[in-house]
Protein backbone atom coordinates (compact mmCIF):
# COMPACT_ATOMS: atom_id res chain seq x y z
CA UNK A 1 0.00 0.00 0.00
CA UNK A 2 1.36 3.23 -0.51
CA UNK A 3 1.56 5.52 3.06
CA UNK A 4 0.68 9.04 2.68
CA UNK A 5 2.40 11.75 5.59
CA UNK A 6 0.02 14.07 6.89
CA UNK A 7 -3.02 13.64 4.80
CA UNK A 8 -0.97 15.11 2.27
CA UNK A 9 -0.42 13.69 -1.64
CA UNK A 10 3.30 13.26 -0.41
CA UNK A 11 4.39 9.37 -0.48
CA UNK A 12 6.75 8.85 2.65
CA UNK A 13 6.77 5.52 2.38
CA UNK A 14 7.02 3.27 -0.94
CA UNK A 15 5.75 -0.55 -1.13
CA UNK A 16 5.11 -1.82 -4.39
CA UNK A 17 1.62 -2.97 -3.22
CA UNK A 18 -0.08 -0.07 -4.78
CA UNK A 19 -3.44 0.93 -3.36
CA UNK A 20 -4.32 1.36 -7.62
CA UNK A 21 -6.06 -1.72 -9.30
CA UNK A 22 -3.44 -2.87 -12.26
CA UNK A 23 -5.87 -1.10 -14.42
CA UNK A 24 -5.57 2.11 -12.57
CA UNK A 25 -2.55 2.20 -12.99
CA UNK A 26 -2.08 1.31 -16.78
CA UNK A 27 -4.36 4.42 -17.18
CA UNK A 28 -2.37 6.41 -15.16
CA UNK A 29 1.26 5.88 -17.06
CA UNK A 30 -0.87 5.92 -20.16
CA UNK A 31 -2.27 9.48 -20.35
CA UNK A 32 1.19 10.30 -18.60
CA UNK A 33 2.88 8.84 -21.21
CA UNK A 34 0.95 10.59 -23.77
CA UNK A 35 0.82 14.00 -22.43
CA UNK A 36 4.65 13.59 -22.23
CA UNK A 37 4.88 12.94 -25.69
CA UNK A 38 2.62 15.86 -26.81
CA UNK A 39 5.03 18.49 -24.62
CA UNK A 40 7.59 16.55 -25.61
CA UNK A 41 6.82 16.71 -29.55
CA UNK A 42 5.92 20.39 -28.85
CA UNK A 43 9.17 21.51 -27.67
CA UNK A 44 11.10 19.25 -30.24
CA UNK A 45 8.95 20.56 -33.23
CA UNK A 46 9.96 24.33 -32.25
CA UNK A 47 13.76 23.37 -31.67
CA UNK A 48 14.28 22.27 -35.27
CA UNK A 49 11.47 24.97 -36.68
CA UNK A 50 13.37 27.46 -38.38
CA UNK A 51 13.04 30.99 -36.92
CA UNK A 52 10.90 29.83 -34.40
CA UNK A 53 9.32 32.33 -31.61
CA UNK A 54 6.74 32.94 -29.55
CA UNK A 55 6.66 36.58 -30.90
CA UNK A 56 3.30 36.19 -32.13
CA UNK A 57 1.67 34.30 -29.99
CA UNK A 58 2.72 36.83 -27.39
CA UNK A 59 1.01 39.79 -29.28
CA UNK A 60 -1.74 38.18 -29.89
CA UNK A 61 -2.33 38.00 -26.74
CA UNK A 62 -6.13 38.99 -25.03
CA UNK A 63 -7.47 39.00 -21.98
CA UNK A 64 -6.86 40.60 -18.31
CA UNK A 65 -3.51 39.49 -18.76
CA UNK A 66 -2.50 40.73 -22.68
CA UNK A 67 -1.02 43.64 -21.20
CA UNK A 68 1.87 41.58 -19.57
CA UNK A 69 2.23 39.22 -22.24
CA UNK A 70 2.65 42.09 -24.76
CA UNK A 71 4.76 43.42 -22.84
CA UNK A 72 7.55 41.15 -22.51
CA UNK A 73 7.32 40.52 -25.84
CA UNK A 74 8.53 44.23 -26.34
CA UNK A 75 12.45 42.89 -25.28
CA UNK A 76 14.39 40.86 -27.63
CA UNK A 77 16.04 40.01 -25.04
CA UNK A 78 12.95 38.83 -23.04
CA UNK A 79 11.77 37.19 -25.75
CA UNK A 80 14.73 35.03 -26.42
CA UNK A 81 14.72 33.74 -22.54
CA UNK A 82 11.26 33.24 -22.80
CA UNK A 83 11.73 31.27 -26.51
CA UNK A 84 14.34 29.48 -24.76
CA UNK A 85 12.23 28.62 -21.55
CA UNK A 86 9.67 27.71 -23.91
CA UNK A 87 11.67 25.10 -25.73
CA UNK A 88 13.48 23.67 -23.65
CA UNK A 89 11.21 23.46 -20.72
CA UNK A 90 8.38 21.80 -22.93
CA UNK A 91 11.20 18.90 -23.91
CA UNK A 92 12.26 18.62 -20.32
CA UNK A 93 8.91 17.79 -19.27
CA UNK A 94 8.25 15.72 -21.80
CA UNK A 95 10.95 13.70 -20.88
CA UNK A 96 10.02 13.97 -17.38
CA UNK A 97 6.87 12.56 -17.79
CA UNK A 98 7.72 9.78 -20.15
CA UNK A 99 10.69 8.19 -18.21
CA UNK A 100 8.64 9.25 -15.40
CA UNK A 101 11.77 10.55 -13.81
CA UNK A 102 11.05 13.59 -11.38
CA UNK A 103 7.34 13.30 -12.62
CA UNK A 104 5.98 15.91 -9.90
CA UNK A 105 8.16 18.54 -10.29
CA UNK A 106 7.13 17.57 -14.52
CA UNK A 107 3.39 17.80 -13.54
CA UNK A 108 3.83 21.37 -11.79
CA UNK A 109 5.92 22.61 -14.83
CA UNK A 110 3.27 21.17 -17.37
CA UNK A 111 1.10 23.26 -15.32
CA UNK A 112 2.67 26.05 -14.91
CA UNK A 113 3.20 25.96 -18.58
CA UNK A 114 -0.86 25.18 -19.92
CA UNK A 115 -1.79 27.69 -17.31
CA UNK A 116 0.19 30.49 -18.77
CA UNK A 117 -0.96 29.67 -22.58
CA UNK A 118 -4.50 29.58 -21.20
CA UNK A 119 -4.58 32.62 -19.79
CA UNK A 120 -2.76 34.23 -22.76
CA UNK A 121 -4.77 33.29 -25.14
CA UNK A 122 -8.67 32.56 -23.26
CA UNK A 123 -11.63 30.93 -24.65
CA UNK A 124 -13.86 33.63 -23.92
CA UNK A 125 -17.08 35.34 -25.53
CA UNK A 126 -15.70 37.72 -27.96
CA UNK A 127 -12.29 37.16 -28.53
CA UNK A 128 -10.53 35.81 -31.63
CA UNK A 129 -7.54 35.47 -32.86
CA UNK A 130 -4.44 35.42 -35.73
CA UNK A 131 -4.37 31.72 -35.64
CA UNK A 132 -7.84 29.96 -35.29
CA UNK A 133 -8.21 27.25 -33.15
CA UNK A 134 -9.40 23.89 -34.64
CA UNK A 135 -12.31 23.81 -32.46
CA UNK A 136 -15.16 26.14 -30.75
CA UNK A 137 -14.41 26.30 -27.47
CA UNK A 138 -16.56 28.34 -24.68
CA UNK A 139 -14.32 28.88 -21.40
CA UNK A 140 -12.95 25.53 -21.55
CA UNK A 141 -10.25 24.94 -24.00
CA UNK A 142 -7.29 22.04 -24.65
CA UNK A 143 -5.13 23.48 -22.40
CA UNK A 144 -7.07 24.01 -19.18
CA UNK A 145 -8.37 19.79 -20.21
CA UNK A 146 -4.51 19.20 -20.05
CA UNK A 147 -3.75 21.55 -17.03
CA UNK A 148 -6.34 19.13 -15.07
CA UNK A 149 -5.20 15.91 -15.95
CA UNK A 150 -1.80 16.93 -15.26
CA UNK A 151 -3.14 18.06 -11.62
CA UNK A 152 -5.20 14.63 -11.79
CA UNK A 153 -1.69 12.52 -12.81
CA UNK A 154 -0.14 14.63 -10.04
CA UNK A 155 -2.81 13.76 -7.20
CA UNK A 156 -2.40 9.93 -8.15
CA UNK A 157 1.75 9.56 -9.24
CA UNK A 158 2.62 6.67 -11.13
CA UNK A 159 6.33 7.10 -11.52
CA UNK A 160 7.23 5.29 -8.23
CA UNK A 161 5.53 2.65 -9.27
CA UNK A 162 6.48 2.83 -13.19
CA UNK A 163 8.85 5.05 -13.95
CA UNK A 164 12.33 5.90 -13.40
CA UNK A 165 11.35 7.61 -10.26
CA UNK A 166 10.77 3.80 -8.90
CA UNK A 167 14.41 2.95 -9.61
CA UNK A 168 15.53 5.80 -7.55
CA UNK A 169 13.66 5.28 -4.58
CA UNK A 170 14.98 1.19 -4.42
CA UNK A 171 18.46 2.67 -4.79
CA UNK A 172 18.53 5.95 -1.92
CA UNK A 173 16.32 3.14 -0.26
CA UNK A 174 19.62 0.42 -0.40
CA UNK A 175 21.70 3.11 0.23
CA UNK A 176 19.79 3.88 4.25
Amino acid sequence: MILFSNHTNRMSTLQFKSQYTKTQILFLVILRVLIGWHFLYEGFAKLVADNWSSLGFLLDSKGPFANIFIALASSPETLKVIDFLNIYGLIAIGLSLITGLFERIGYWGGITLLALYFLSHPPFVGYSFLVPSEGSYLWVNKNLIELFALALLYVFPSGKLIGLDRLLTLYFKKKV
